[in-house]
């Protein structure tokens, strides 16, 4: 079967097509022929041996010092299954599925547990709407509910045009909150599109002064940009602050902050679970939610993928076709 394969850290060229053995389901999993995945930042970190400024050592330790110990990037799929194991119970061969895994994505066919991260897919959406929805959907449905998340409340996302951006700004509107997003200029409408209040373009205004002093219950940072002193004077004195990313310096920051202010943090990774990814589901199929794709790009332009999500320009998330649509 076809793969998209890196055998060594670098630039989006390192990526290459190449052909190895098709998995065989052992008797707990699933055999998924994988229609769409996703290009996300952490694919590309993963691919550079780059992240968040402070953590490169301990990327290597975990990834492979010379080289990558897992040589197949990838963590959002859509797919349908196509073989089960004797022990399966939960899906039958034909079930249109979508889900999340650590890594190992950029594939034909993909081998995954029946207890993992996967849920039969939207029945409203094609594969490639369904691919681009769990990492940023689960991230933004796990860190808006650390922020103990209320009917009323005002909450700022920062980085609200991007993967896990757009995906927030929805959910806290289903939630009922107020939303201001703040992105660029080119990114204002799609924002306004996806229900947002108020939305702040950081181009032309600098929202930690446009912004009233005790305005926001929450503020979401999905992309480890804020300045911590400066935007955590724009919360109430109980609200929380939240950051899906983060680099060492960013990360001391916050935690001078929790030590010495009343107003919460949370920053951490991700846990996903397989009954988040079914309310999301329900959500969608209730028209409450969707996905924005930026970009589509074939299993072959990979590599062109991962350098334009490097630029930092994509809205929403940039979309791997492996196989048209039937």
């Amino acid at each position: 079967m076809k793969a998209v394969i890196y055998e060594k850290y670098g630039v989006p060229e390192v990526l290459k097509l190449a052909e190895i053995d098709k998995p065989t389901p052992k008797s707990n999993e699933v055999l998924i022929r994988i229609y769409a995945t996703t290009v996300t930042l952490f694919d590309c970190w993963m691919r550079s041996s780059t992240s968040p400024p402070g953590f490169g050592l301990l990327m290597r330790i975990d990834s492979g010092f010379r080289k990558p110990k897992q040589p197949i990037l990838g963590t959002e799929l859509a797919g349908k299954v196509v073989e089960v194991g004797k022990d399966v119970s939960k899906f039958q061969k034909g079930d249109q599925v979508f889900g999340f895994v650590e890594l190992g994505v950029y594939v034909e066919y993909i081998c995954l547990p029946e207890d993992g991260t996967l849920a039969i897919k939207p029945i409203n959406m094609i594969y490639e709407e369904a691919a681009a929805v769990p990492q940023g959907a689960l991230t933004a449905l796990y860190f808006l509910r650390k922020g103990n998340i209320q009917s009323g409340q005002k909450i700022l996302i920062f980085g609200a045009s991007g993967g896990v951006g757009t995906f927030a700004v929805q959910l806290a509107k289903y939630f009922g909150l107020e939303v201001t997003g703040v992105c660029s200029t080119a990114k204002v409408e799609l924002v306004k599109s996806l229900g947002a209040d108020k939305v702040i373009d950081y181009t032309k205004d600098d929202f930690t002064k446009v912004s009233e002093r005790e305005t926001y219950d929450i503020i979401l940072d999905t992309i480890g940009k804020t300045a911590v002193g400066k935007t955590a004077k724009l919360l109430k004195k109980e609200g929380f602050y939240l950051f899906t990313t983060f680099g060492l310096p960013k990360l001391i920051r916050i935690l001078l902050l929790k030590m010495t202010s009343r107003r919460k943090t949370f920053f951490g990774l991700l846990e996903e679970r397989t009954e988040d990814l079914i309310f999301l589901k329900e959500l969608i199929e209730a028209g409450k939610l969707k996905s924005v794709i930026d970009r589509r790009y074939p299993m072959e332009q990979t590599a062109e993928a991962h350098r334009y999500v490097e630029t930092g320009q994509k809205k929403g998330q940039v979309v791997i076709t492996v196989v048209q649509e039937e």
